[in-house]
């Protein structure tokens, strides 16, 4: 007997929207969106449905894929037991993609609508990496500024101007992508896009609009003909746009939402004043432990992340640069044991199913590598602690970004800064110096001696002795 996807256990008719979401990708409708469909299903919250949105062509695209099935998301969850599929009913419309986004402004202007939500990605918020501030020279909010409401941040200003005007109350802006501050981040993009033109609007926002912080977690890989053909295997095979994930998920924030918000805590949701200390946790270890396993996999052809697991070099770099020099400088956790999360992340890295590739690991490490690596190697300095695995994880990002495997087979671009990495890659084959002085992404950590020494001995040794020989020697072996 064929399995068949599970359907929303609750009258979708009876749904009424208090949430624009804006970026429909897998992450939202594997996370949120579930959230909120188990919220439903409980008969509470049918007025906090989500509208979608989206300020991209590719936007437009997921716009009529969803569309083409009354605003539904089938998600399937890839447990080693079993997977198991659902339709998920959350959101009820998805507002029409425009380049001026009036559709968006209009829609975020209505009173019913309570919070807006962001799922954009890290490199999103235009953050100047050397500083960590806001960057209003950036090309698309210097745009925004002379022709607004082309960004996401654009169209939020506009509508919160809108509402200002028209006595409505602002809605809580809720970022939902997975960097440290997330709430602080979004507050800073949209008062500081406000202050290029109305430094008025500007101070409103700072002193009326509430940004929560929040941790999220749940790893949803790309989807591809792969997960299309397990989506057909549930009767699904019309489905263009399929998200499968791991069964873990997690959501930690700040219970801040001046306008009200859905009972998220009864379906797990976790709304704690602790959310820093949850995020660094999750930050250095899960996506730090992301971006460790990345980069030897890339260069030694491993597709898969569980694959890099199974590789007895790659799991053990892991586990001693957790171990040794990023668990020790994670502060303590309301409620959680390091040790015992840690074993949890192994776990669900290792999950066959999931089929996670290490080239999605490997993306966009100009954006990562400051906010997941970095932060753990100043720590580690300022305790005199070691960092000759972290400073030979920085080198293996920095051996991918020559644009080669060992093997030769050559890197696609896969960073948007990858046409200014790749000849920097190349002249710090010969000159380790040129990669450290990336200020945007090292900062003071470059001038530091010891890591200067650690990553110069583990680059050369990258080149001279290949990936494989550096890690055996790193790891004793």
């Amino acid at each position: 007997m064929t399995p068949t996807a599970s359907l929303p256990a609750y009258d979708r008719s009876r749904l009424t929207p208090g949430i624009v979401h804006i970026g429909l990708g897998n992450f939202h409708r594997a996370h949120m969106a579930v959230y909120l469909d188990d919220l439903f299903a409980l008969g509470q919250g049918h007025d906090w449905a989500i509208l979608g949105a989206g300020v991209r062509p590719a936007d437009a695209a997921m716009r009529d894929a969803l569309k083409s099935q009354d605003c539904l998301s089938t998600i399937i969850e890839l447990d080693p037991a079993g997977k198991t599929a659902r339709r998920i009913g959350a959101m009820v419309d998805f507002i029409e993609v425009q380049p001026d986004n009036a559709a968006l402004i209009a829609a975020m202007s209505r009173p019913e609508i309570r919070i807006v939500s962001l799922t954009v990605t890290e490199g999103g918020y235009f953050i100047n990496p050397a500083t960590g501030a806001f960057d209003p020279e950036a090309s698309e909010i210097a745009a925004d500024a002379a022709s607004p409401h082309r960004t996401a941040f654009g169209a939020i200003v506009a509508a919160l101007k809108a509402r200002r005007a028209a006595g409505h109350p602002p809605f809580t802006v809720l970022s939902c992508d997975n960097i440290p501050g997330n709430g602080d981040v979004t507050r800073a993009a949209v008062a500081g896009l406000a202050e290029l033109s109305d430094p008025a609007l500007a101070a409103w926002v700072r002193a009326n609009v509430a940004f929560p912080n929040g941790m999220v977690d749940r790893i949803t890989p790309a989807t591809g003909p792969r997960e299309r053909a397990i989506a057909a295997t549930f009767g699904l095979a019309d489905d263009p746009v399929p998200v499968t994930c791991e069964p873990f998920r997690q959501w930690v924030v700040e219970d801040h939402f001046p306008q009200g918000r859905p009972a998220l805590e009864k379906v797990g949701v976790t709304f704690t004043p602790h959310v820093h200390a949850f995020e660094k946790m999750k930050i250095r270890i899960l996506n730090g432990g992301h971006a460790t396993i990345a980069y030897p996999g890339g260069l030694m052809d491993v597709e898969f992340v569980h694959q890099a697991m199974a590789h007895p070099l790659i799991r053990g770099l892991l586990h001693k640069v957790e171990r040794e020099e990023i668990i020790p400088y994670v502060p303590p956790v309301p409620g959680t044991d390091l040790a015992a999360y840690y074993a949890l992340i192994v776990e669900r890295f290792s999950n066959p199913e999931v089929a996670d590739t290490e080239r999605r690991l490997c993306l966009d490490g100009s954006n990562r590598q400051p906010k997941f690596i970095v932060p753990s190697i100043r720590d580690a300095l300022a305790a005199s602690g070691p960092v000759d695995g972290l400073a030979l994880v920085s080198a293996l990002w920095c051996r991918y970004c020559f644009g080669t495997t060992e093997n030769g087979t050559v890197i696609a671009p896969n960073d948007p800064n990858w046409d200014m990495l790749v000849p920097l890659a190349r002249q710090a084959k010969a000159d380790p110096a040129a990669w450290l002085s990336q200020r945007a992404i090292y900062g003071d950590v470059a001038d530091d001696p010891r890591f200067r020494a650690a990553f110069t001995n583990a680059l050369g040794r990258l080149w001279q002795d290949g990936t494989a020989a550096t890690l055996a020697r790193y790891l004793g072996q």
